[in-house]
């Protein structure tokens, strides 16, 4: 791999993790990840954005921009994990945070497991299995989810897994009240946070869902 200090997106990110009050030095694992999910994406199709500047905005800031709501907690699944989106740069960025990777989707597990693997990071696990069928109840201060469903689906599909004080940390984009209406009795929202992505100008919000 390019050097980090070499790489030819490390300005572009640093100024980003900068920008978002994390160590510039996370630059080193995130281009590593990013550089192993390029290489994957072309052959397994993991991402439908292909460009890596792109990736480092869409994919690296957007994950890393709820990090503060992730300090704090020990244990966090992420549902519908996809190409490791946002749990493995949270998993790079906050040690202390142990990730559970949950994915359905053979070959977009087999690489989770290759990232897990080649980043040496050891507060990070893959389950390959849907998220309604992880037989880990009330085993989760938080689960996330990115771009898998609605509030009330991910509730219903991971909504187990939380602990009885756990919450759910959903990253959507515009503020979805249409939603939040429509949570599930025994639900309810505890914060709906914008979030600034940097580089983004489109909307980002984080939405923090707890049993009432």
């Amino acid at each position: 791999m390019t050097p980090p200090a070499l790489h030819p997106l490390a300005p572009d990110l640093v100024a980003g993790l900068q920008s978002l009050s994390l160590d510039p030095a996370l630059a080193e694992p995130l281009l590593a990840y990013l550089t192993l999910l390029d290489r994957w994406n072309r052959t397994y199709n993991l991402t439908a954005i292909r460009d890596p500047r792109e990736m480092v905005t869409l994919h690296l800031l957007d994950s890393l921009a709820m990090h503060p709501h992730v300090r704090g907690i020990a244990t966090l699944a992420d549902l519908g994990a996809g190409a490791g989106l946002p749990g493995i740069p949270l998993a790079i960025a906050v040690p202390a945070l142990r990730v559970t990777l949950v994915e359905s989707n053979g070959k977009k597990a087999r690489f989770l497991r290759e990232a897990v693997r080649v980043l040496g990071l050891d507060n990070a696990r893959v389950v390959e299995a849907r998220a309604e069928a992880v037989d880990e109840p009330g085993a989760f201060d938080a689960i996330t989810a990115r771009a898998l469903a609605t509030l009330a689906d991910i509730l219903a599909l991971g909504g187990h897994l939380l602990k009885p004080d756990g919450r759910l940390l959903a990253m959507k984009g515009a503020r979805p009240d249409e939603e939040l209406a429509a949570l599930p009795a025994g639900w309810q929202a505890r914060g709906v946070t914008p979030l600034r992505v940097p580089g983004l100008a489109a909307e980002r919000h984080l939405v923090e869902i707890a049993r009432a």
